[in-house]
């Protein structure tokens, strides 16, 4: 899949399936490739990855037919843009909770590569660009997905206002700092973190944006939100699968072999 599928198919309300990849070794890759993914989703909010690093994973992914989808580290147009010319068919902003927020962000996606002042007018005024000058950055653009994180109180008082805007693709819940907005922290089975997931898909999905859940503890509940409409399907990722499995294996054989801690 490629960014542009990726953002028909998110639109259209198709289910669209990723896990976050956090390690740049050279060797995921090739593995991820067989595991039936969609996109992978490349964090450098929270993992320190350098550019170097992300473009050689961006590039990786992108030629076997993974699209590459990054999280910048904060809402900057300038991370954007970079993003993008690194090879990333997608990107997430996080923590987005106006809708300043959000307009500059995707004008730094869809007007790429105008920046500074002329990226500014166009943004106040679409009609500033000549028809050739707004073709062409539309072609350019095509294949970049734009998707922001709701993890805030705030962001959900002004969701109904970021999604009336044009160019966003989808909505990506932040399990963690949304808990801990709602004063739940941790507490992913609590009625009011459910309530608050449903709000934002059942939202997004009524106005044709993506919406989804990076959701890491137990696929039942992945199931259960796409259920009710998440398309934007964000699964575990390398370490927390690692952790998991290896954990579980190890205690299992201390069990068996006496040698339990």
């Amino acid at each position: 899949m490629n960014g542009h599928t990726l953002r028909k198919n998110l639109h259209s309300g198709e289910r669209v399936y990723g896990t976050a990849i956090l390690s740049p070794s050279p060797v995921w890759p090739r593995t991820v490739a067989k595991m039936g993914l969609d996109f992978v989703f490349i964090d450098t909010e929270h993992v320190p990855i350098d550019r170097h690093q992300l473009s050689w994973m961006c590039r990786a992914y992108s030629a076997l037919g993974i699209a590459p989808v990054v999280r910048v580290p904060s809402p900057d147009p300038y991370s954007v843009c970079m993003t993008f010319d690194g090879g990333a068919e997608g990107v997430i902003i996080p923590y987005i909770e106006s809708v300043d927020q959000v307009q500059e962000m995707i004008a730094a996606a869809r007007l790429r590569p105008l920046k500074g002042e002329r990226m500014k007018k166009a943004i106040c005024d679409p009609g500033s660009l000549s028809r050739k000058e707004s073709d062409y950055l539309e072609n350019y653009n095509r294949n970049n997905a734009f998707i922001v994180n709701i993890e805030s109180k705030p962001a959900m008082e002004n969701l109904d206002a970021i999604l009336d805007i044009d160019g966003l693709d989808a909505v990506l819940i932040g399990p963690h700092d949304l808990s801990i907005s709602l004063g739940i922290p941790e507490a992913y089975d609590h009625p009011e973190f459910n309530a608050a997931v449903l709000e934002i898909i059942s939202k997004a999905r009524a106005r044709n944006v993506g919406g989804g859940i990076h959701y890491w503890l137990n696929v039942e509940q992945q199931i259960a939100w796409a259920k009710e409409g998440a398309n934007l399907i964000i699964n575990s990722s390398d370490i927390s699968a690692f952790e998991q499995t290896i954990g579980r294996q190890v205690e299992q054989m201390r069990e068996v072999l006496g040698d339990a801690l």
